[in-house]
């Protein structure tokens, strides 16, 4: 086994990586960007290094700052996590190269299989059913518009490093080919470091099945059955499940088969996730995920395997210590990813203050986190802070356990989707388990949402209409030897003092201030459209004298992995634009002035 292992990412999967090394014997090494500093995964290692600036491609997706943080710690072997470097082919072969142990696949299969027209060539050789598609990078507007006319809109447009629905786009008609091919190139190249795309046939109302595998070098391949993550809102997965409520034993076994088999044709080691699209009966390979999947808790719930030592067992040489045969898949798990994100505005990237962080516990309750109390939420990555597992004897108990859990779960300071998970464990499609990719997107009642928002949302003081301070405390009492908990509201009182540090039992500092003289331009008269969240302009799409309508993209913002539109709210002229590609903005920060 390992000496010490550097875990290449931050934030619940890097603490994950980290237990399981503690359970083995196995020091841990963190790294960490200038905007992680006092992070949780920096807490929890044995030891951690700098390795850049907040903007992950000058920190956690710079090569040689990682590597030349394994030599300083001396560590003899790396783990890349979920997202950043962990599908890169080309830094795994590096550390292959390298003094340390790579905690992956090997970078050769990786190439195979983790750039998706490769993995679908390789699994058409094998026999797996492929959604119709291109086989070769995509550069040109028109090779888009010809596979449109050869088998249909809509098309969907995919980063060839791309997972968890980043850098896809869907083009529905040949007028927005240019801009989304566009879109989808950027995306790319910023999140996997490769502009490369490529084409598929869009299937508008599947479900979206995974089998997780592992497999060593004594040419032992394992499938620990499927989890099933149809939930999806624009392509990224919300709660995911195991085992699948659509599949009959047969095509559950036929996908698990396959999983294998195309797999086993790569000399693939270590975990991994084969992906399926499946429709009217019939299931399309979907692609490889290279790497360990955010929900491969689900697995680990319904098989009892610990998934992440299983990767460090192989990584070390050691042989698979299960048949196929043992494999027993019992009862139900789901996985809720508890994002910091407002579900009633849009799903758009909330950040703040950890004020209360109180997650849920009890029998079949598991919480993944890399946070506490106290702790400031930014918007430099993915907005996800924590991941709330409910495992139980079957499906129906899960529901009802998940509904007690998302019950007990009080985070305050900012907006989560907990709102939105408590919803959907009590909505008739989901709990009956009929809904596909496409439910959320475009079936589901908005309102209904904003409903749940208000209903359960995070605890604010509201201001009456002539904005007057309006301050809430909260008493207990008791009455007949009853106790009560009381909320009161003084409007024009002052705010409830604070004591200097104390947020939760945590000393930490003020957020610093801007200084004055070196600041933004201060806007000029007019109509402003101000920043909705952090985050980093993309671009800038208007002038000074543009005319605009109301509705029309006057920029794009992008925040926690996501680019959001920002359109003007009225029509108008364009006379001041306060902000450039590149630039880095706060809530709201003025960006665009319109007469």
């Amino acid at each position: 086994m390992f000496r010490k292992v550097l875990v290449a990412n931050r934030g619940e999967i890097a603490v994950r990586v980290m237990r399981a090394c503690e359970e083995l014997g196995v020091r841990t090494v963190a790294v960490y960007s200038e905007a992680d500093t006092d992070a949780g995964h920096v807490r929890y290692a044995d030891e951690a290094y700098n390795v850049g600036p907040a903007r992950a491609a000058d920190s956690y997706l710079d090569q040689e700052a990682v590597l030349e943080a394994a030599q300083k710690a001396d560590a003899d072997a790396i783990h890349p996590g979920y997202g950043f470097m962990a599908e890169n082919a080309k830094f795994a072969a590096r550390v292959e190269e390298s003094d340390c142990t790579w905690i992956g696949p090997p970078s050769d299969a990786m190439a195979r299989l983790g750039e998706k027209t490769k993995a679908r060539t390789v699994m058409q050789n094998s026999g797996v059913p492929v959604v119709p598609g291109t086989t070769e990078p995509v550069e040109d507007p028109a090779e888009v518009e010809a596979f449109g006319e050869e088998h249909g809109y809509p098309i969907a447009i995919k980063a060839e490093g791309g997972g968890g629905g980043r850098g896809m786009k869907i083009v529905q008609s040949p007028d927005e080919i240019e801009d989304q091919l566009a879109a989808a190139k950027r995306e790319g190249e910023a999140y996997f470091d490769n502009d490369s795309v490529y084409l598929e046939r869009f299937l508008e109302a599947p479900r979206h099945i995974e089998v997780q595998i592992v497999a060593d070098h004594h040419d032992n391949v394992r499938h620990l059955g499927e989890r099933d993550c149809s939930l999806q809102r624009r392509h990224q997965k919300v709660i995911e499940e195991g085992p699948s409520p659509a599949l009959s034993d047969d095509l559950r076994e036929r996908i698990g088969d396959a999983a294998r088999r195309g797999v086993g044709e790569t000399n693939y080691t270590n975990a991994g996730t084969v992906e399926f699209l499946v429709e009217d009966g019939e299931f399309y390979f979907l692609e490889v995920n290279t790497r360990i999947q955010v929900e491969h808790p689900v697995t680990e719930e319904i098989t009892g395997i610990d998934i992440v030592k299983e990767q460090l067992r192989v990584a070390a040489g050691e042989e698979i210590s299960f048949t196929q045969d043992e494999i027993e898949v019992e009862g139900h798990a789901m996985e809720f990813r508890i994002n910091a994100e407002n579900a009633a505005n849009d799903f758009s990237p909330a950040t703040g203050r950890l004020e209360t962080y109180d997650p849920p516990g009890g029998i079949g309750v598991r919480v993944d986190d890399a946070v506490r109390q106290g702790d400031d939420i930014g918007g430099d990555y993915d907005s996800m802070i924590a991941k709330l597992v409910v495992g139980a004897s079957d499906r129906t108990e899960c529901l009802a356990r998940a509904e007690r859990a998302l019950r007990e779960f009080d985070i305050q300071g900012f907006h989560t989707v907990i709102p939105f998970h408590r919803l959907m464990v009590t909505d008739e499609r989901f709990t009956a388990g009929t809904h596909t990719t496409n439910y959320l997107d475009e079936e589901l009642d908005h309102e209904r949402i904003e409903r749940a928002v208000e209903r359960w949302g995070p605890d604010e003081a509201e201001k009456s209409d002539d904005d007057e301070e309006v301050t809430e405390r909260e008493f207990t009492v008791e009455v007949n030897g009853k106790r009560f908990e009381v909320n009161l509201e003084e409007r024009g009182a002052p705010p409830v003092p604070t004591v200097e540090g104390d947020r939760g039992g945590m000393d930490r500092p003020e957020a610093a201030t801007k200084d004055d003289s070196g600041g933004a331009a201060a806007p000029g008269d007019g109509e402003q459209i101000s920043a909705e969240m952090q985050g980093t302009i993309l671009s800038v799409d208007v002038e000074v004298g543009d005319e605009v309508a109301a509705g029309d993209v006057v920029l794009v913002l992008e925040a926690m992995k996501m680019e959001n539109d920002v359109v003007a709210e009225a029509g108008g002229t364009v006379t001041d634009v306060l902000v450039s590609e590149g630039d880095s903005v706060d809530m709201g920060d003025p960006l665009i002035v319109l007469e």
